[in-house]
């Protein structure tokens, strides 16, 4: 049984973003199954990953880790715009985000509301 939703607004995903990945040092972009653009962090960024479907995101959404965004690109589920050594940093500041159970609970109804 899946209990996560299938789809999520571009609006609403942008939201969760800014939630999740504001924190990370680097600039970073996300490019939205809709095109839009949500771009991340401090400064210009650095990468942008696009990614294709609103399931893809409700999927790394439920665990935002560096390890779940490589199996999504090896499955061309997203793509990486921009330097790769640059997004590996990225990725390595993404390792410092602790998501606390509360922030885990908020984020799962996030997805709901739409």
């Amino acid at each position: 049984m899946n209990i996560l939703p299938r789809h999520v607004s571009s609006r609403r995903a942008a939201e969760i973003l800014h939630r999740v990945f504001d924190p990370v040092a680097a600039g970073l972009a996300f490019r939205l199954w809709d095109g839009t653009v949500v771009p991340l962090g401090h400064g210009a960024p650095v990468c942008t990953a696009v990614v294709h479907h609103p399931e893809t995101f409700v999927r790394l959404m439920r665990a935002p880790t560096p390890l779940n965004f490589a199996e999504a690109y090896v499955e061309g589920a997203i793509d990486i715009e921009g330097d790769l050594f640059s997004a590996m940093k990225v990725a390595d500041a993404m390792e410092e985000i602790r998501l606390s159970l509360g922030d885990r609970l908020r984020l799962f109804v996030a997805l709901w509301r739409d």
